[in-house]
């Protein structure tokens, strides 16, 4: 990035001033407010119907927004956010254990690697305990102590046990909560609910987010809605990778086309890997399975001491094992943060030590757990977890170690935002996932739950209000030359996959990317493999649009069509994502520079060149997009080399 070059801007985030724990209140009083009576005035459209978008919807109903949802699925129930297992932070400091909002927030900063913005994250800490009083009033089933009183655990990064949990089923349980609220206003005709769209385009009029193009996925019409507000809620992109955590329907496409219209992409190389996943077992795979993080609470991580051990591990001895989380970390053991524990899982893999008939693998134990507190407390805690592991992979985890190893989960980087959650297009709004605000490098467990929830239901409600407070709307004809600019594109994209009929299906150029962005984007990084990773996406770019077999026509159901749409996105978006990882000449929680760590393989920053957000801007297909930076500053948790020892 050269300082000369005018066109690169330094970003305003629009981060109150003050001490850090008054500045979210001071910022509440300071923003317009809406008269209550004047809310039916102005409409809202929420894109994505998940813990975020969902939250958003019954919260903004009720205060008499008109709005109108779109989800992908069947309904808004079947969001990706169901599948979330282990748990949400708060600190209740139930367990009187040391906990506090600023120790929640201090492990935040230093879990993402200094690379988010305090006053988001001390933000989000201020408003968990919010959440899970809005949670308990909703009837969420949280986990409790005999005596009734809620139940805590630990997660990965942290000392105390602060988080709350449902079994192993809390995003599930969180969604039916966050579901029924905004039922509730469908219901009371305050929410237009539409399911079965994809959003293909975002509408600009006059530089304002005015509106979307939709098509509906059962008929493949395309619709034109407008709105004074858009707000995505659409989650993150750990598809790109092919294999990953993530549900198939999920897609980076409705934020990618928002970076097309012109909203800035923030840290987009910042993507997380779960330690804790059951391993690939081969090339029939579409998805990988989550094994929650809760499961480190009593599971114990180790490989053989010696090279190429092939023994059952019950017949494996305790001298033989090496626990080497607990060996290298004895402060955090198990519960080291989560790039930590991947990474580790790695080096002791490429070190021949790993488990499994493809050697990627290692073992989460629970023989000590069961040992010192019974099955059937171990099976209370985690039962439907190990149901799941069971029918997965036919082993009884109760009677022989989970086989585990990292996988593509969740992604920090997303659309830039301010403080106010707002893009900078104006009008459009970014909630959860699909934001990059509060996570930086690295996402601490159970802290997806906490931003989707704190954006929907304590953030979007106050600071939209300002935004309608302080602008005018003008009424928007769906006639208007934009929405019929935005219709014709998307039909022209749709039309263009039609017409290649090329040889290679869809799913095989996915999972080309996938293979070039888990080899060259994935737990470890090099500049020389960045750089082949970008010259092979352009050319694996280039042969979809001249190869791909799209079967089928743009009317009725076509999943080919849909997928099509989405891995055009991805190749792009995958691109983009090693680009930012080249310039990103650092190491930092799940962006792991193999140049830039430590003797001992920990991850080293460069604060003086990289203590700052980047955020892309789109130029035009086949350009160069520009780096702008938002820098970050570090007021109040110090910057230092992390350490879980």
């Amino acid at each position: 990035m050269s300082p000369l070059n005018d066109k690169i801007k330094k970003l305003d985030g629009k981060v109150p001033a003050g001490p850090i724990g008054e500045r979210w209140s001071t910022h509440k009083f300071n923003l317009k407010i809406v008269n209550a009576a004047n809310k039916r005035k102005y409409s809202v459209i929420i894109v994505g119907t998940g813990l975020a978008g969902g939250s958003a919807a019954a919260s903004l109903a009720e205060l008499g927004y008109n709005v109108t949802t779109f989800c992908i699925q069947d309904s808004p129930r079947r969001a990706h956010s169901i599948a979330a297992q282990g748990g949400i932070n708060a600190a209740k400091n139930y367990t009187n254990d040391g906990d506090s909002v600023y120790r929640l927030f201090y492990d935040t900063v230093k879990g993402g690697d200094y690379r988010a913005r305090e006053s988001n994250v001390h933000r989000l800490a201020e408003v968990a305990n919010n959440i899970i009083d809005q949670c308990v009033a909703q009837g969420v089933p949280f986990a409790r102590e005999y005596g009734g009183t809620l139940s805590n655990r630990s997660f990965g990064g942290a000392q105390v046990s602060r988080t709350f949990y449902a079994r192993g089923q809390t995003g599930q349980q969180l969604l039916l909560g966050a579901y029924s609220a905004m039922m509730k206003e469908v219901h009371n005709g305050k929410i237009k609910s539409y399911t079965r769209r994809e959003m293909v385009e975002l509408v600009i009029v006059d530089g304002k987010a005015r509106g979307v193009i939709m098509r509906n996925l059962s008929t493949g019409a395309f619709e034109k809605h407008t709105a004074d507000a858009v707000l995505l809620a659409t989650g993150g992109y750990g598809n790109v990778y092919f294999l990953s955590t993530n549900a198939k329907a999920s897609n980076a496409s409705a934020a990618f086309r928002a970076y097309k219209k012109g909203a800035y992409f923030g840290n987009p190389c910042f993507t997380q890997i779960h330690p804790t996943c059951i391993p690939v077992s081969g090339d029939h795979q579409s998805k990988l399975t989550l094994m929650s993080e809760s499961l480190r609470n009593d599971g114990r991580v180790w490989v053989p001491k010696v090279k190429g051990d092939k023994r059952n591990p019950t017949e494996i001895p305790e001298a033989e094992r090496d626990y080497y989380l607990e060996r290298i970390y004895p402060s955090f053991g198990n519960l080291v943060p989560r790039d930590v524990a991947s990474r580790n899982a790695k080096l002791v893999c490429d070190e021949g030590r790993g488990v499994s008939q493809t050697g990627m693998a290692v073992y989460l134990d629970f023989a000590d757990a069961i040992k010192r507190d019974g099955e059937d407390k171990i099976r209370a805690k985690y039962g439907n977890l190990f149901d799941m592991y069971e029918r997965i992979t036919d082993q009884n985890p109760y009677k022989t170690p989970m086989m585990i190893y990292p996988a593509i989960h969740y992604t920090m980087g997303g659309l830039w935002v301010d403080y106010n959650l707002m893009s900078n297009i104006p009008g459009l709004f970014v909630l959860g996932e699909a934001n990059f605000s509060d996570h930086g490098a690295n996402r601490l467990g159970a802290s997806a739950l906490m931003q989707g929830l704190a954006d929907g239901y304590f953030v979007i409600p106050y600071t939209i209000g300002d935004y309608f407070a302080t602008n005018k709307f003008d009424k928007i004809d769906l006639a208007h030359p934009e929405f019929e600019k935005s219709l014709t594109d998307s039909k022209e994209k749709y039309q263009k996959l039609l017409a290649i009929n090329g040889k290679k299906t869809v799913d095989e150029f996915h999972r080309a990317l996938g293979k070039i962005m888990w080899d060259h984007v994935g737990m470890a990084r090099n500049e020389k493999g960045l750089i082949s990773a970008i010259s092979t996406i352009q050319e694996l770019k280039k042969e979809f649009w001249s190869n791909v077999k799209v079967t089928g026509t743009d009317v009725d159901v076509n999943t080919e069509l849909e997928k099509a749409g989405r891995v055009a996105d991805f190749l792009e978006l995958g691109e983009l994502m090693a680009l930012d990882a080249l310039e990103r000449k650092e190491s930092c929680g799940g962006h792991f520079r193999e140049e830039s760590q430590t003797p001992e393989n920990e991850a080293m920053r460069n604060d003086e060149e990289f203590c700052h957000v980047a955020a892309w801007e789109y130029q035009g297909l086949d350009q160069k997009p520009l780096r702008h930076i938002e820098e970050l500053k570090f007021e109040f948790v110090k910057l230092t080399q992390r350490s879980y020892k």
